[in-house]
């Protein structure tokens, strides 16, 4: 009875806000019109080049086997922190370079082509679905704060967040047996002409997919201010937590950056208040990845039969581990943010990022990291085997 009566509640709630999201639109049709440009300016300039040859790269590596030969090497790293097999090392890596949602959607691919067990990817789910070093240097460090410190500091923090939230989530549904298993399969590839057009083909449709989210929450965010519901809500959050600093003002961003990202992100460039609260808010954001990102993950995860439990879990607790590190390396270092920071306030919006700008930072961060990260992979492997070597003898 108590159930039907919640779930009673929860479509009536539902029609309520269809209802009100309708007569939004027809109150301000010329603001979500702008508001829904906006979208599809961002997606076409920055979202479909920055995620759409990942999206391909992450498909061809689990369709060509390159994911089970990188899992060789990568055994000795992913097992003893994640408690996941060496193949998981692809959905972390890329997850690190190709930001939101390619890691996530990696690990999907990884347990729906058998590479890896259910609860292995639920765990990969809790920490591989980051921000890329693109979005935080480019758009974070050097548009909202004018500072390259400033952004290398975000991405450590986010880095050691996104590991630190992987080893808290090693031993969910431990099952090292079934594990160990599946790491000891033979190599399974299919031919690359094959490969590569199912990935074009099924990369575009994620893609576009994503960018349908985006232009939505775009649209959404917008209704809520016009409304003055969020504005609203952040008032009655400011005054509840004034106490431990946080006005309205500050509320209001983060509502912004719990529901999208981008918006919430780009909302702190004329935020007042001390510069390490902003970061720390900025950190939280990213970290949290908001709600237009997890929509876009479920659409990945509803047809795989995974829980999303220990995805949302994880994402807010790298917010909130990403925010902590912000505050203790702001005690420890001076986060100043430089005199030309005045050029941050010529930028408009991310939607002035030109197609062929984010292709090119997209593309030569990837190949940058990647190559670190396949040299630490390659070094490590090769100082665990020569351990292991002697130990033999």
């Amino acid at each position: 009875m108590y159930r039907l009566y919640l779930y009673r509640l929860y479509n009536l709630f539902v029609c309520v806000a269809l209802f009100a999201l309708m007569i939004g639109l027809i109150i301000f049709p010329q603001e979500c019109v702008s508001a829904a440009k906006d979208g599809v300016a961002l997606c076409a300039n920055v979202i479909i080049p920055s995620l759409f040859p990942f999206f391909v790269l992450s498909t061809l590596m689990i369709s060509l086997g390159i994911a089970d030969r990188l899992g060789r090497a990568a055994e000795h790293i992913m097992r003893p922190l994640f408690n996941v097999n060496g193949t998981c090392a692809a959905a972390w890596i890329l997850g690190f370079v190709g930001g939101y949602p390619v890691g996530a959607k990696t690990a999907i691919g990884l347990y729906q082509s058998g590479k890896c067990t259910k609860a292995e990817a639920e765990r990969l789910l809790s920490f591989c679905n980051n921000s890329g070093p693109a979005f935080i240097f480019g758009v974070v460090g050097a548009g909202i704060f004018a500072s390259n410190r400033i952004g290398l500091v975000l991405y450590f923090a986010h880095t050691a967040a996104s590991v630190l939230t992987g080893i808290l989530f090693r031993n969910w549904k431990r099952s090292p047996i079934s594990s160990s298993r599946r790491s000891t399969q033979p190599i399974r590839a299919v031919r690359f002409t094959a490969a590569f057009t199912d990935a074009v083909k099924n990369s575009f449709s994620a893609t576009l997919g994503i960018c349908g989210f985006v232009i939505f929450f775009t649209v959404f965010i917008k209704l809520l201010f016009l409304s003055g519901l969020l504005p609203t809500i952040a008032s009655g959050i400011g005054m509840l937590l004034s106490p431990v600093g946080l006005d309205a003002e500050s509320a209001e961003k983060l509502l912004t950056g719990a529901i999208e990202v981008s918006s919430g992100v780009w909302s702190l460039k004329d935020a007042s208040g001390s510069l390490s609260g902003i970061i720390a808010m900025a950190a939280f954001m990213l970290g949290w990845a908001g709600l237009s990102v997890h929509c876009q993950v479920l659409s990945f995860v509803a047809d795989s039969g995974l829980s999303v439990r220990t995805y949302i879990f994880g994402k807010f607790l790298h917010g909130i581990l990403s925010a902590v590190f912000i505050f203790f390396v702001a005690r420890w270092f001076t986060l100043d943010v430089p005199v030309a920071a005045y050029l941050a306030e010529q930028i408009t919006s991310f939607t002035s990022l030109s197609f062929h700008s984010a292709l090119v930072i997209s593309i030569s961060s990837v190949l940058v990291l990647t190559l670190i990260f396949f040299m630490f992979l390659l070094v490590f492997s090769r100082k665990t085997c020569g351990k292991n070597r002697r130990i033999d003898v």
